[in-house]
Order: structure tokens, then sequence, then C-alpha cells
């Protein structure tokens, strides 16, 4: 009787674990269905957004080729302006050196006007004898304007210094 009740406690045994690893599986398979319609619904999403990721790179490409052709559009424009800013930078340049000249030649002007005023006789006093001297030779030299008489005689002189030069 013992292997008779060892055997029917077996089998309760066995059936209660058939039953509860028939609920088991259930569950893992219920599990399953939930995965397989969760990944059903990830690869429809994923499809969806595929087509749109397409969709944006091709218009990427499109605005890409849009604005490479505006580029080429504008590479004249972009070389008129290096080579206008080239030209501009030449013209400040000799706008500098022009300047510079017209200082240095103010400033060699003006210090040779002040070496003038420092050795002029006309600045410096003199004494009474320089001064008789200074005078006579003014009265001496100086040039007179007008009168016919002087033209005639420096046209006499012209004269006379041509014909010596072509005389044979």
């Amino acid at each position: 009787m013992i292997i008779e009740l060892s055997v029917a406690l077996v089998a309760v045994a066995f059936a209660v674990l058939v039953f509860f690893l028939i609920k088991t599986l259930r569950s893992a398979k219920d599990s399953l269905d939930n995965v397989s319609q969760t990944l059903q619904e990830v690869q429809k999403t994923i499809d969806e957004l595929t087509y749109e990721v397409k969709t944006t790179v091709r218009h990427a490409n499109d605005i890409t080729v849009d604005v490479q052709n505006q580029l080429q559009k504008i590479d004249p424009i972009m070389d008129s302006v290096k080579n206008l800013g080239e030209v501009m930078n030449e013209l400040t340049l000799t706008a500098k050196q022009v300047s510079v000249t017209v200082i240095e030649k103010y400033r060699k002007s003006r210090e040779l006007k002040d070496k003038s005023k420092a050795v002029s006789i006309d600045d410096t006093p003199l004494t009474p004898s320089e001064e008789r001297t200074v005078k006579s030779y003014e009265e001496t030299y100086a040039k007179k304007e007008g009168g016919k008489v002087s033209a005639i005689l420096k046209g006499v002189d012209v004269a006379a210094t041509l014909w010596k030069k072509f005389r044979p």
C-alpha cells in the first residue's frame, strides 16, 4: 500500500506540477504575444520614421543643391569685392605715401624758412658802418624798373650779343 500511496502522491504532485507549468507557459505565451505586438508597433513606427527621415534628407539635399547654385552665382560678386578691397588698399597706401611726402616737403620748407630767418641779415641789428655799406650796395645794384632808356639799352645789348654770335 505504500507504493500505491506513493504512486498516487507522485501522480497528484505531477498533476499539480503540470497545472502550474501550464499556467506559467500560458503566462509566457501572453508575454510573448505582447512582445510580438510591441515589436510590430515599433516596426511600424520605424517604417514611418524611415519614410520621414528619407523625405527630410531629400529636402536637405535639395536645399544643399540650391545653396550651392546660389553660392556659385555669388562667387563673381565676391571676386569683385575682393578686387575692390585690393584696389582700395592700394589707393590708401598711395594716399598715405602722398600725404607723407607733402608733410615732409612742408616740414623741410618750414625748416629752411626757420634757418633762413636765423641767418637773415634783416633781423640782426647792424652797426652804423655796416648799415651804410648795405645801403650803398642796395643803391648801386638795385634793379630799377621802368624807364624807356633802360629798355632801349637792354635791347641794344641783346642785339649786340646776337650780332657777335652770328658774325663770320
